[in-house]
């Protein structure tokens, strides 16, 4: 077991498993997407979940519970490790802990997350866990104070000061003066394996919806005269699922202003910071500098002392340090060396490796190429299937071209190369150290090193023939 997100080491700990409803199909949302696949922050609600579960326990210790469009899920998020439990039949979430019995049926006790609250946070969950464990409960609801609870259950305590809960009130039972309470079940649990499994099967489907309900299992375990307490999380924020889009928008708002926070806390400077765009993952180094409208996805990495300038876009990339994107660029899956400057408007498709010092300017487009250290290519040129060395300069308009109608080929171009503008060079083919192209040419051989290759036409002069033929085009 981990707690806090770190190890606990003890020969007596308790075994802990951690489920995680994502059975739901998310009628609200009006999307054929699963509704715990939708993205916050950059990733799926579930995802973010699960992240902070793997915090407390580990991976093998995480079971989804996932039915609606379950294949989609399971092929989603099988990367994080954990395991799935397929619900077929949604009938409510004590159902879904019956069908989870199984597997969960070895552990002494089993936290129940919603798979659609994505701000939820491993420090929460040890918490819930930690009291729960303090408290020898048999059920330990996580609750919290809403400014409006309109729609949530009401947590009844036996008195104001204890923790012990005398019921959960739904909205639609709940008397006036029930109405005035501003403290509502969460949806989130520990429970005592042995007691849950035990009691379970009491639950009862007497409701509109025909569903086990688990929030039953308060007052299932207090006739049966088993311990049921609250603990109170601070931040109401963690609890808060998204059933519309609307929601969505509002958590995947405050994850973002969150991590430019975060960020700026840690000495990066973000410009305007309501116009970025970063993601919930995404890492950067002190002293680098964010202009307005920016965005920065999926698992970037910034180093220390860049300046990443206005509507660039930048997704699971690595920038170095003191690396200058100037205006416009679009990356994915790039790599950029340290010192390196990019842009206005480069376009680094995946695979491109910008090596220490290099610039890629305007209106270049690379897509899985090496380009090495230093070199330029400064102006609208096309860099795909190549491997570039040091200090090579490509002239602008300049085009590898890789690709045959049926296969791609690789374009060498070795160190010191120098490649005049408006060339073509036709791969497979090779370009020696320290050799020229003449511009506008068409080279189809390799260039051995140190050579001057020229592939183009030899230049025709006509003397006097525009004149003839503007003399030819005048009305008789």
């Amino acid at each position: 077991m981990k707690k806090s997100g770190k190890a606990v080491s003890s020969a007596i700990a308790p075994r802990v498993a951690i489920a995680i409803m994502a059975a739901g199909k998310g009628t609200r949302l009006k999307s054929q997407l699963p509704k715990v696949l939708h993205e916050v922050g950059g990733k799926p609600l579930l995802a973010h979940v699960i992240a902070a579960a793997k915090q407390v326990v580990p991976a093998s210790d995480v079971f989804a519970i996932i039915g609606h469009e379950a294949g989609r899920v399971r092929t989603a998020l099988a990367p994080t490790g954990v395991n799935f439990v397929l619900q077929s039949e949604q009938r409510g979430t004590g159902h879904a802990l019956m069908v989870a019995r199984q597997p969960l049926a070895s552990y002494d006790h089993v936290i129940v997350l919603s798979g659609d609250a994505p701000q939820i946070t491993p420090q929460t969950i040890a918490s819930l866990l930690n009291f729960h464990l303090d408290a020898q409960a048999a059920m330990t609801l996580l609750s919290a104070d809403l400014g409006e609870p309109t729609g949530y259950g009401r947590v009844i305590r036996k008195s104001a000061r204890s923790s012990e809960v005398q019921a959960i009130v739904e909205e639609k039972s709940a008397s006036a003066a029930q109405k005035t309470i501003h403290e509502i079940n969460a949806g989130f649990y520990a429970f005592s394996v042995p007691q849950l499994f035990s009691h379970i099967e009491k639950l009862s489907t007497a409701n509109p919806h025909g569903e086990y309900y688990l929030t039953d299992m308060a007052s299932v375990l207090r006739l049966a005269r088993q311990p049921v307490v609250v603990w109170k999380t601070e931040s109401s924020a963690e609890v808060l699922g998204a059933n519309t889009r609307v929601e969505l928008s509002f958590i995947d708002y405050q994850m973002r202003v969150r991590k430019n926070h975060e960020l700026m806390a840690e000495g990066v400077t973000i410009f305007y910071p309501a116009t970025c765009v970063i993601d919930h993952d995404v890492e950067i180094a002190p002293d680098t500098v964010i202009e307005p409208f920016v965005q920065i996805l999926g698992r970037s990495r910034i180093g220390s002392g860049c300046r990443i300038r206005s509507y660039s876009v930048i997704r699971d990339s690595e920038i170095g340090e003191g690396v200058l994107v100037r205006p416009g660029c679009i990356m994915e899956d790039a790599n950029i060396g340290a010192n390196a400057v990019l842009g206005p408007y480069s376009h680094l498709r995946p695979g491109s490796d910008i090596g220490e010092g290099a610039h890629v300017g305007n209106f270049v487009e690379t897509k899985k190429i090496k380009l090495g250290k230093g070199s330029k290519a400064n102006h609208l040129t096309y860099l795909g299937d190549a491997e570039i060395g040091a200090g090579v300069n490509i002239g602008a308009g300049t085009i590898t071209c890789n690709y045959d109608g049926a296969n791609k080929h690789t374009t060498i171009i070795e160190d010191g190369v120098f490649i005049g503008s408006d060339s073509t060079l036709v791969a497979p083919v090779r370009v020696g150290k320290g050799a020229y192209v003449a511009a506008a040419s068409c080279i189809t051989n390799d260039v051995p090193e140190d050579a001057l290759a020229i592939g183009r036409s030899q230049q025709v002069v006509k003397e006097g023939w525009a004149s003839k033929k503007r003399v030819a085009r005048k009305p008789k």
